[in-house]
């Protein structure tokens, strides 16, 4: 049982009037001679006592070592008369003195060494500390002393000899207060139940708020997450967790956190604890004898998920915080901090190394991680809700980690590692507000947008692809009726060939891109308007064949007669992105008969650079003009209930006019600087510099239909799950005429996660 202060006092107390006693029983007198024959008492016991009961009553420092051996040298010098002593008396005196300069070389060695970086030093300056501990410490200095005076100046009466060992071996080797308070403490506990201490450390620093740093011999250790208890000099005991070692100060650098516990738990602890000291830290084995008050302490059941404290340069939106243990955190992860009384979570998004220094040139290296604010999660409606202040400095941060993550119908992913799911808050607004997924080849992109099509579908939207893959039409073979698309091709390529030979005196007559128009007119209106049982049209631009006439007909001599004349004009192929062009001016023509605020028709543009190309990327002078046809659509298109869902590999090479409609953002990995620069307008840059290092069917989510309203990193759907959990309440329509299977009701390989084609 730890003794405070004033128990320490007391016993001192009775101590002295012990050795008053012993004294007289010695000389026949109470007070101790001021000569060489008081030396033993006023050196030797007095200063056991001190040491033992009031300064360091558990462990000698090198600096205590020192002041201890200087004081027993000086009260040997003055006591010491080396002219008329024999033989005997000089080497006692020789060993005395010899001890003493021994302490304290070995401890100052042992200062002067401490910082040393070579291995060699250290192991010296080791070696001189436990030793130092070990000879330097009050009870073997002074005892010293005792011995030097017992031989030289009490050998020659047997009382004296007699009487002064039995106050040393009373003092230094019985200690009969220990023993007698640890029996009193034993008893106590078997009628009283009394919470069991062990001695952690002192108190070195306050580092406010919350924090305090122990002070702990170098062989001690405490292990992270252990509850311990202290009282400061103003403040009654108080309960925290041990987290860290920070460095040494002589002794060894511990931190601890203060833990908030209900009052009627720190009374009851208190109760059994009258006797702890301030500044005085005990481990608590309290919670071990009484679980339920524990689990009444939230903190404390969570210390498995402590990852670090709150660190200085957070704000609102960005927290700081430094990280105990990086084997579990990675970018992406979710962490949790308090903020006025609300659990707010956070993305992991960067990680560096810092360094502080701790004492002197003693540093203290760690890792320091970055995250952005998320929110607070309604468990209720399953969003986050939005939180506008700071956590305090030096409050915890916990990792929020789990497995077993289940799509659900809503859900377009979760956070890495837990099952926070990030939903779809409105599947209209990602057609009438517009949607990119951008990112490299092989990292889900397709597989996204095939999931995005599905859901429109089930919402009764119709989806219009304009495909250059054919990918589509496989991973979507159940929503795709074959006969009923070969036959409106097998009308549209006929259109394409008809009269694609011939010219005229109009140029807007000429060619065959006329024909193409009105056909695929007649298809798209006969899908958004007349066709109730399908939901989905594919278009590869690549399979229609068309031409267009630039320029009025010219003559020219084809022969060497006078009539060998000829009358022509060039025709020119309709490319890919005049046939997008053509098929979203049509939809916006078609869809123009009313206004709507929801969703009706949607465009998909798959290898969006291929087919509405930024000005620099064209191939021909007339893709310039049918992009910007494209983007003016789109532009239009949204109070008709026309939007987009744009995918591409390269950002750069998309037409901005489109790319700068898109509310909602899909990015995946991406390298070059001109997406990545593009990208951080909407995400910042904070998520834009993540974007080369995301895995594969990772996305930065952002926009207006998202169920957050900050950009958050999430691990998307796989597709085989995705199915399992949307088709059972939205089951694809039958088809009888639809030989095709849908690949993935078939495959649930790990195929589907490099699923974009070299486009």
């Amino acid at each position: 049982m730890n003794r405070t202060q004033p128990t320490r006092a007391i016993v001192l107390f009775i101590y002295l009037i012990v050795l008053f006693v012993l004294n007289y029983l010695a000389f026949r007198q109470w007070l101790p001679e001021t000569n060489y024959k008081g030396l033993w008492f006023y050196t030797g016991i007095a200063s056991i006592l001190l040491g033992n009961l009031l300064v360091t009553p558990f462990y000698t420092k090198p600096v205590d070592a020192i002041s201890y051996s200087v004081f027993s040298l000086i009260a040997i010098f003055l006591v010491n008369d080396w002219i008329n002593w024999n033989a005997i008396d000089k080497t006692i005196y020789i060993v005395a003195v010899s001890f003493q300069l021994f302490i304290v070389v070995i401890s100052f060695i042992n200062i002067l060494t401490k910082d040393s970086q070579k291995p060699f030093g250290q192991k010296i300056s080791k070696t001189c500390f436990i030793l130092s501990e070990t000879f330097g410490n009050q009870k073997v200095v002074f005892s010293v002393v005792i011995l030097y005076a017992l031989i030289v100046f009490h050998r020659s009466s047997t009382n004296e000899m007699f009487f002064i060992t039995i106050a040393w071996v009373l003092i230094v080797v019985i200690e009969p207060d220990k023993h007698i308070i640890n029996l009193y403490s034993r008893i106590q506990r078997i009628w009283h139940k009394i919470t069991n201490l062990e001695h952690v450390g002192y108190i070195s620093a306050y580092q406010m708020p919350n924090m305090i740093l122990i002070k702990q011999p170098e062989d001690a250790y405490t292990n992270f997450g252990t509850i311990i208890m202290y009282k400061d000099s103003h403040a009654s005991l108080k309960l925290g967790l041990t987290l860290n070692y920070v460095g040494r100060d002589e002794e060894l650098l511990l931190r601890a956190i203060e833990v908030d516990a209900p009052n009627d738990i720190l009374k009851s602890i208190k109760e059994n604890t009258s006797f702890l000291s301030s500044n005085f830290v005990a481990y608590l084995d309290y919670f071990e004898e009484n679980p339920e008050d524990k689990n009444r302490i939230q903190f404390l059941n969570k210390v498995d998920e402590l990852i670090g404290i709150v660190d200085d340069q957070t704000n609102v939106e960005r927290l700081k915080f430094e990280v105990f243990h990086d084997d579990e955190i990675e970018t992406g992860s979710i962490v949790e901090a308090e903020v006025n009384g609300e659990l707010v979570l956070y993305q992991v998004l960067d990680g560096y190394t810092h360094e502080d220094i701790v004492v002197q040139r003693n540093k203290y290296g760690y890792a320091k991680a970055q995250a952005m604010k998320i929110g607070i999660w309604d468990y209720t409606s399953n969003k986050f809700e939005t939180n506008n202040w700071i956590p305090k400095i030096n409050s915890p941060v916990f990792l929020k980690k789990s497995e077993g993550y289940k799509p659900e119908i809503d859900t377009i992913g979760h956070f890495p590692n837990t099952n926070f799911k990030i939903r779809i808050e409105n599947v209209n607004e990602l057609v009438t507000h517009n949607t990119a997924i951008l990112g490299i080849l092989g990292i889900g992109k397709s597989m996204l947008s095939i999931e995005i099509v599905e859901r429109l579908i089930a919402e009764k939207i119709k989806v219009i692809c304009v495909d250059l893959t054919d990918q589509y039409a496989k991973e979507l073979a159940c929503y795709y009726d074959v006969e009923w698309h070969n036959k409106s091709y097998e009308n549209i390529r006929n259109a394409g060939l008809e009269n694609k030979d011939n010219f005229d005196d109009q140029p807007k007559e000429g060619g065959s891109v006329k024909n193409l128009t009105s056909a695929l007119e007649d298809d798209i209106n006969d899908f958004l308007h007349n066709d109730d049982k399908h939901y989905l049209k594919i278009y590869n631009p690549t399979e229609f064949l068309a031409s267009k006439q630039l320029f009025e007909p010219k003559s020219y001599k084809n022969g060497p007669g006078k009539d060998d004349w000829k009358r022509t004009a060039p025709l020119w192929d309709v490319t890919p992105v005049e046939i997008t062009s053509i098929i979203s001016e049509t939809t916006l023509k078609l869809l123009q008969d009313q206004t709507s605020d929801s969703a009706r028709a949607c465009l998909v543009f798959e290898e969006a650079h291929s087919l509405a190309p930024e000005w620099t990327s064209v191939a021909t002078e007339g893709d310039k003009a049918a992009t910007n046809r494209t983007a003016r659509a789109i532009l239009q298109g949204r109070k008709y209930g026309l939007g987009c869902l744009l995918i591409t590999q390269r950002t750069a090479n998309v037409t901005k006019s489109i790319l700068n409609q898109c509310n909602s953002i899909f990015a995946m990995r991406i390298f070059d600087d001109t997406g990545i620069n593009f990208i951080s307008n909407y995400i910042g840059n904070d998520y834009a510099e993540k974007l080369p290092s995301l895995r594969e069917r990772q996305a930065v989510f952002y926009g207006k239909s998202s169920s957050c309203e900050n950009p958050v990193l999430i691990r998307l759907n796989d597709r085989y799950k995705f199915l399992e959990a949307f088709r059972e309440k939205y089951p694809p329509p039958e088809y009888k005429e639809n030989d095709s299977q849908d690949l993935n009701s078939k495959n649930n390989s790990p195929r589907e996660e490099n699923d974009d084609l070299p486009f």
